[in-house]
């Protein structure tokens, strides 16, 4: 299994190391500023939120002064018709009363529908447009990025931060400016009723403010330590899966069993805590109202018997305290929740916010006459600055040669086809293609130059024909049948049942280690690059099919400048140029012959194999 380097210590072998402590949102303002710069193209729709919220919320602020003055009917009714002096309960004035309340609380619903309807629309635009600038941001940042970040750790931002920041944004907006108009209308009813009622109501509210930020404060640390975990969590979970073979033919189950609980125990401690003291927010402002209906009702049946307020008007001011209490709890809700909006939209921002590859030069070279010549000049180059691995490289090769590049293990083959491409950038020294500075050529012409087939192979989803095709977009069928002939492809997929139709499964299973090298190759021939890279190209296939491929191989090499990098060196003796790699260095060049008969290095790991295949 290919085990990539984290910049967090979580990696098969050796479990994550625990934070000390927990970890606040680095920049909550700031993270919220840039989100809320998100909504800036939406200016429009959120006035029309604004202006319906405040529609829902006057119409249902109204219903219950209404329902209050209908009870003072019904009451004075009552008191009137027991006492003699009157006709009694005015049923038609109630009736009247009562299909208008209906009516303003079916106007309301309406108002909130659209309401809800247009902030979900503009959270889903946020999301997919974050979701896009992720999906473009992948193809901009350097490989050296994911040399340092698990597959999970990347997924997770894309699936789970922005479905959180979705998710949570659709409820800030509408709860945000929901409880704010409420809250202001309520206010102002509860003051039209009864100024001292009002006033013993607010004295409730400071003591509120205690309670949320003592639990925003306590919550935040949290939601932040959530999100990270789970992205862990993820990371560990889509490695174990992809090399799940390994992991069973290593007796690793354990092992993996416990990494995970690890993480799991991790995620679960932030994710219960972080929740508990979101839900805890509900209690807290239930019994808070509570004291503010007790002191209510104490203080209305003073007012009334005081004759200042009606005994409808106690029934509006509950309720009126029961509305302006839930803005209020909403609010502490929404501040809950904004922390969790911090912490995913501060990954997604710190990701949208990473060094991105080299800016492409502005006037760039054409490639339509590029012959394929290739010189470095004292390359010098390290996956990290304080570990350089090729030192001082230099070498010129010719249009159409045969290079075959050799040495043992680590010794920078592979890191030599890397920088070519220009996969990774040079600490020093020049690399140019027929007298041009790589640099000098745009990332995708550059690339268009070369065709690769490497050792490890990578297949897609999909029929073979599109797999094939993928080496040329815009190939016709008869060529890419032509390009699996050239690569010995054909026998094979003719012997399938769909043939050239059939799909790949996703983890490309379905077909021999084999018959995938045959089809990478198929996919190079039909490329027609320039420049042509085989790393280690027939490593995975038997001894027959290798002579077949070696073959296709001379005929798609002819006239074409070919890298190839081979540990079995009877592969590489007819190579025009052999480049003999030691620590990063060329310590010898030349033709096979000549590099025999000086009996150096060279000389030494060709003999060493013939050694082994005796020994057996």
């Amino acid at each position: 299994m290919s085990v990539k380097k984290s910049k967090r210590p979580m990696r098969m072998g050796g479990g994550p190391s625990m934070m000390a402590g927990s970890e606040k949102a680095k920049d909550f303002k700031g993270t919220m500023k840039k989100l809320l710069n998100r909504l800036s193209p939406y200016k429009v729709s959120l006035i029309f939120v604004v202006l319906f919220a405040i529609g829902s919320a006057v119409f249902t602020i109204v219903g219950p002064k209404i329902l209050g003055n209908a009870t003072t009917e019904i009451f004075e009714g009552l008191v009137s018709k027991v006492s003699g002096s009157g006709s009694g309960i005015d049923f038609t004035s109630i009736s009247k009363t009562l299909a208008m309340l209906v009516g303003l609380y079916v106007i309301s619903a309406l108002f909130s529908f659209v309401q809800t309807f247009v902030t979900s629309d503009i959270s889903q635009k946020v999301s997919y447009n974050l979701r896009k600038e992720i999906s473009e941001k992948i193809n901009k940042l350097p490989l050296k990025y994911f040399d340092g970040t698990t597959n999970g750790e990347v997924l997770s931002r894309v699936t789970n931060d922005v479905d959180a920041i979705s998710q949570n944004l659709n409820q800030i907006l509408s709860q945000m400016i929901t409880a704010a108009t409420v809250l202001i209308g309520v206010l102002v009813m509860m003051l039209s009723i009864s100024v001292s009622m009002t006033l013993v109501t607010l004295v409730i509210i400071p003591l509120a403010l205690v309670f949320i930020s003592i639990v925003v404060k306590k919550s935040q640390k949290h939601f932040k330590d959530q999100q990270e975990y789970l992205g862990h969590t993820n990371g560990h979970i889509e490695e174990i899966y992809s090399g799940h073979n390994i992991m069973k033919a290593f007796n690793g189950e354990e092992k993996a069993i416990e990494e995970f609980n690890e993480l799991n125990n991790t995620l679960y401690n932030s994710a219960w805590k972080s929740q508990a003291l979101s839900g805890m927010m509900m209690p807290i402002m239930t019994f808070i109202g509570n004291l503010g209906y007790v002191m209510v009702a104490i203080m209305g049946g003073y007012l009334t018997i005081k004759k200042k307020i009606e005994v409808g008007d106690i029934l509006s001011f509950i309720q009126y305290v029961r509305s302006f209490m839930q803005p209020i709890a909403q609010t502490a809700q929404i501040a809950n929740v904004m922390q969790q909006t911090a912490a995913a939209a501060e990954r997604v921002f710190e990701f949208l916010s990473e060094d991105e590859e080299m800016e492409e030069t502005k006037t760039p070279v054409s490639t339509e006459n590029i012959k394929g010549e290739v010189e470095f000049e004292n390359v010098n180059f390290g996956y990290s600055d304080d570990k350089i691995i090729i030192n001082d490289f230099s070498i010129k090769i010719k249009s159409g040669q045969k290079v075959a590049i050799v040495g043992p293990t680590g010794a920078g083959k592979t890191t030599i086809v890397k920088l070519l491409m220009r996969f990774y950038e040079l600490n020093s020294g020049k690399i140019l293609i027929d007298g041009h500075d790589i640099k000098e050529f745009t990332r995708r012409d550059l690339r268009n130059l070369f065709g690769m087939v490497l050792q490890d192979t990578w297949l897609f989803n999909g029929s073979i024909m599109d797999n094939i095709r993928y080496g040329n977009l815009k190939a016709s069928d008869e060529e890419v049948i032509k390009a699996a002939k050239l690569a010995h492809a054909d026998h094979f997929i003719k012997t399938l049942s769909d043939g050239y139709n059939m799909e790949i499964n996703e983890e490309a299973n379905n077909i021999s280690q084999g018959q995938k090298q045959l089809l990478t190759i198929a996919r190079a021939i039909l490329a027609d690059p320039k420049i042509l890279i085989l790393d280690e190209a027939t490593s995975s296939v038997d001894t027959r099919t290798e002579v077949l491929i070696q073959q296709a191989m001379e005929n798609l090499m002819e006239g074409r400048t070919s890298f190839i990098i081979a540990h079995r060196l009877s592969t590489i003796r007819n190579a025009d140029l052999i480049l003999v790699m030691k620590d990063g260095d060329i310590v010898e060049q030349g033709s096979h012959d000549e590099l025999l008969k000086e009996g150096g290095f060279y000389s030494e790991l060709y003999n060493s194999q013939f050694e082994e295949v005796e020994a057996c």
